[in-house]
């Protein structure tokens, strides 16, 4: 289902400010925003079985800490060459650049019905607003994905402080997050 134009606009408003604060932060906070957010998904997803993570730009909290930080058996996803259905393979310690540059593991492939395996989902987002709807970059990789989540399996997002908002425009179709975290504020669960 496709999100109204008012929606749509307001996401589009969103996210161009946001990004805009992000291109803004300094090296230095960046790198305390990844080891604040890495040592909280450590300490509260130490027992996780099967984790499905994923590798921050240079501009996303977490960058260069996750998915290192993340226990378990670890799936990261793989964007596909052509359309939005996101495909994981298990990480291994080793990294690719992969479509958009973006940095993927380099084992076998496994369908998107792979993401069910996951106790525990951990997922980029740009803002999350305090009843668990998630902003996105806009594309619908993980919209897409998350109808292979299991129903019990806990979302988990993760922002930079200012990016916990009070609410966030949301459609019909965009799930919401059980939990965010964040550098200062750690680890919040949602409505």
């Amino acid at each position: 289902m496709a999100d109204s134009p008012e929606v749509v606009r307001a996401k589009a408003t969103l996210r161009t400010s946001l990004l805009a604060g992000r291109a803004a932060r300094s090296p230095e906070q960046r790198a305390a925003a990844a080891s604040a957010v890495a040592e909280v998904l450590a300490s509260r997803l130490a027992g996780a079985r099967v984790v499905a993570g994923y590798v921050p730009t240079a501009e996303e909290p977490g960058h260069g800490r996750l998915p290192g930080a993340l226990p378990g058996r670890l799936l990261l996803p793989v964007v596909p060459a052509r359309g939005r259905e996101l495909s994981w393979a298990e990480h291994d310690g080793r990294l690719a650049p992969g479509r958009f540059g973006l940095l993927e593991p380099t084992g076998p492939r496994r369908p998107p019905s792979a993401l069910a395996d996951a106790d525990v989902v951990v997922l980029p987002a740009l803002a999350v607003g305090r009843n668990g709807t998630r902003l996105g970059r806009g594309g619908g990789y993980y919209d897409r994905a998350l109808a292979h989540a299991r129903a019990d399996a806990l979302l988990v997002a993760v922002v930079f402080d200012e990016e916990l908002l009070a609410e966030v425009p949301a459609g019909e179709h965009d799930r919401r997050v059980d939990a965010v975290v964040s550098p200062s504020a750690g680890w919040e669960q949602l409505d």
